[in-house]
């Protein structure tokens, strides 16, 4: 697993916050006007958006979260409930939202974005200016596979290998797959225990992302967040599967870009 170092300074009252485990930041920009917080896919760390920096505008400050119980948090506590865990995420991005921000999420780091806009909404804190939700449905249609939670080991793990997120080799080795097992068992238990709860539309924009040979998801399912914002949606589909983030890299991070510009 990647070890992904980062700067740990506390808060203090005299002076802005400094990343740290949760908010890390590879190539701090203090003279950026926007934060971009992006969150993973399940069992996901921050290492995926390894480089996006150099591909955004440069008033862009890339801000990658790193989940508990993953890369240099191994040791960490896993969440399996979205609540929980958007609740002490809220607690930690709040001091750096003292500038402008947006939130990428993709596919479960959709579902975290929006539930942690709306948790940050619940304490009064600045919102995003954007929304950027890729590759998961919108939050209030129902789950079209079977639940994962309660699966055996070897129907798990046959499971996680359709999806097509995990490379391949890991499954050859053994000691990988036990610590990769815990983290997608804890992110698949969050997303398939979520259950929405209305409440009003949120007042920031929507930039949604979908791929065309999806087969967990498709653009129509994608589209419905357009119900969960009073400032408009609009739709971008990439020609890839479920990981368009790796496989249309490029074409994404340049929607991006012209997006924050």
């Amino acid at each position: 697993m990647t070890r992904h170092s980062t700067t740990t300074v506390a808060a203090t009252e005299s002076g802005p916050a400094r990343f740290n485990r949760w908010i890390t930041c590879p190539f701090p920009n203090p003279a950026a006007e926007l934060r971009l917080f992006c969150l993973p896919f399940a069992g996901g760390g921050a290492s995926v958006f390894r480089g996006w920096g150099q591909a955004l505008p440069a008033r862009v400050e890339l801000c990658p979260v790193q989940l508990p119980g993953r890369e240099n948090r191994l040791s960490d506590p896993l969440f399996t409930e979205m609540g929980a865990l958007t609740e002490a995420l809220a607690a930690e991005i709040l001091p750096f939202t003292d500038k402008p921000f947006a939130l990428f999420g993709h596919s479960m780091g959709a579902l975290v974005s929006f539930e942690l806009t709306r948790a940050l909404r619940r304490l009064g804190a600045p919102l995003p200016t954007m929304l950027f939700l890729s590759a998961h449905r919108a939050p209030h249609l129902p789950l079209r596979r079977r639940p994962l939670i309660g699966l055996d080991q070897a129907e798990f793990l046959e499971a996680v290998r359709s999806f097509g997120g995990t490379p391949g080799d890991v499954f050859a080795h053994p000691e990988l797959v036990e610590i990769i097992l815990p983290i997608l068992r804890a992110d698949l238990a969050l997303c398939d225990g979520y259950r929405f709860t209305p409440d009003a539309a949120l007042p920031c924009p929507f930039v949604l992302y979908a791929g065309r040979q999806d087969s967990e998801v498709d653009p129509a399912e994608i589209e419905a967040w357009n119900e969960h914002t009073s400032h408009g949606a609009r739709l971008r589909i990439f020609p890839g599967d479920h990981f368009f983030l790796r496989s249309d890299r490029a074409l994404l991070l340049r929607a991006m870009a012209s997006a924050l510009a």
